[in-house]
């Protein structure tokens, strides 16, 4: 008993005197792995049209539940992608999202992706649900 009580602390002393690394969140961001999964992003095509086409595999293999997709079908004088449909509501809800990215590996056209920009805090519970106005890039056109 006594000899456990006396390895976690040594291990606890060990810690003490290390120096601390501190840094300063907003104006120094930490260097994030290669591999980290944090904001989701839609991506759009060179011409300006959307990717995602509406098919909602993103929502179904999503094990929380947190991606809701309500397709839209293009019309001659709007067509927002090249394929017959469109996502008319996209929407994460990223309280209940855990980052497994397996949104990323189910979509067809790779229309949405999972990039290291980590800095998603907010105070009020709505601003947590991204609508397409949040996740999709700008039209390149300006």
């Amino acid at each position: 008993m006594i000899r456990e009580l006396i390895k976690g602390l040594g291990v606890t002393i060990k810690h003490v005197f290390r120096p601390r690394v501190t840094v300063q969140y907003p104006e120094v961001k930490r260097e994030m792995p290669p591999r980290a999964r944090w904001r989701h992003v839609l991506l759009r095509h060179e011409d300006g049209l959307e990717r995602c086409i509406g098919c909602s595999l993103c929502a179904a293999n999503c094990p929380a539940r947190c991606i809701y997709v309500e397709a839209a079908e293009n019309r001659e004088g709007a067509r927002y992608s090249p394929g017959e449909r469109y996502a008319k509501i996209y929407e994460i809800n990223m309280i209940r999202c855990i980052f497994c990215g397996y949104c990323q590996d189910a979509c067809p056209v790779e229309a949405i992706i999972l990039r290291p920009i980590y800095d998603i805090s907010d105070d009020d519970r709505e601003d947590f649900i991204y609508g397409k106005d949040r996740l999709i890039v700008p039209y390149p056109g300006g």
